[in-house]
């Protein structure tokens, strides 16, 4: 089957191109996959892809290049022509993946089947997902709802193409959070300080590293300063290395807002992390067994994720036991082959629909 996988950008860093790239490597080992990327911000992907996985850049620049009015003109206008220009090679491929909003809702060629993968929780607003044969969503807690808006739900999580041999030293004295430090605090980072204020007085010798980059960095860094704990929060860069930062931690915190199925929940827990999370709309819920492999956290309940992180960073033997039963849960039930059935399942679905289709 040839399918083809389009996105904004895929040479950019972050848990959503990296979802993607995972998907076209798995489904590569069966199918004909290629990706088109509306732009190209960086000389290359940043993770790796298998050499029979084909890109084609409709732009050889960033999307927000050309300053403000530049920008503008691309989100609002410019990725219809650009999906215009991508729809004359669409004629190749069974299958189109909208691995998020680059694609636009015009132009579609009848033969073939369009599915979109939402990353994060159910939107306040439909958002013309009636362009798509399919809407791939990541977590059981929302599905109800998306069933309302849409026909064709159906649930199929991330993955991780492989497990680390290597697993997290528990007397570690180190939390980790990792993720983009974007406007509007997606993250949760300008909480986690607060959080991490609340604990420090207590017990002195943990640190917290938070790993990542954006634009929200600054503003982050000053509340730490307003604190005064420079010397046990640290703001780490992006590094495509990460496995080394999930080895040196004990534990892992998710202050999130929002999310979908977080990437790092599973990455964490695969080398034996317990992780602390706030149970918001959907994704940490999918992930965490609550009390076995980690903490649920009532949504903004800040004393309370202090709390949690508190008994885990005060027993060694709680965090090693729980990150075990985190790496047997991720092992189980996130594996590629586990994941990819599911795919190939939606795609043999999709085709005896077509078959049923009035001409």
């Amino acid at each position: 089957m040839n399918i083809c996988i389009v996105l904004r950008d895929i040479t950019e860093k972050g848990g959503g191109e990296r979802v993607c790239v995972n998907l076209a490597n798995a489904l590569s080992l069966e199918h004909r996959v290629r990706i088109i990327s509306y732009y190209k911000s960086q000389n290359s992907p940043i993770y790796a892809l298998n050499p029979q996985v084909q890109v084609e850049y409709l732009e050889r620049c960033g999307e927000r290049s050309g300053g403000k009015i530049g920008y503008l003109f691309k989100k609002i206008f410019y990725r219809y022509i650009l999906t215009l220009k991508a729809r004359k090679s669409f004629k190749q491929d069974d299958i189109i993946i909208a691995n998020d909003r680059a694609l636009a809702q015009i132009f579609k060629l009848k033969d073939k089947k369009y599915i979109r993968i939402w990353h994060l929780n159910f939107p306040k607003r439909k958002r013309n997902l009636d362009f798509f044969d399919e809407v791939v969503i990541l977590s059981h807690k929302e599905e109800k709802k998306w069933k309302q808006c849409h026909p064709h739900i159906s649930v199929i999580p991330n993955f991780l193409p492989t497990f680390p041999t290597k697993q997290a030293d528990s007397s570690s004295k180190i939390c980790l959070s990792v993720g983009r430090m974007d406007r509007g605090d997606q993250k949760g980072f300008l909480r986690l300080v607060d959080i991490f204020a609340k604990i420090q007085p207590k017990i002195k010798d943990w640190k917290l590293y938070i790993v990542g980059e954006g634009t929200l960095k600054e503003e982050i860094k000053n509340k730490i300063d307003t604190y005064g704990l420079q010397d046990c929060i640290f703001l780490k860069p992006f590094t495509p290395e990460i496995q080394k930062e999930y080895l040196q931690a004990s534990l892992y915190v998710m202050s999130s807002h929002f999310e979908g199925l977080p990437l790092v929940l599973l990455e964490s827990g695969s080398y034996g992390l317990p992780s602390v999370a706030f149970d918001i709309c959907a994704g940490p819920s999918d992930i965490i067994e609550d009390e076995k492999t980690g903490f649920l956290i009532e949504d903004g309940d800040l004393e309370g994720f202090a709390s949690k992180m508190e008994i885990l960073m005060q027993n060694q033997e709680l965090r090693r036991d729980m990150g075990q039963r985190a790496k047997e849960r991720i092992q189980a039930q996130f594996s590629q082959e586990k994941i990819l059935e599911e795919w190939n399942k939606l795609f043999t679905q999709l085709q005896i629909r077509n078959l049923q289709s009035p001409l």
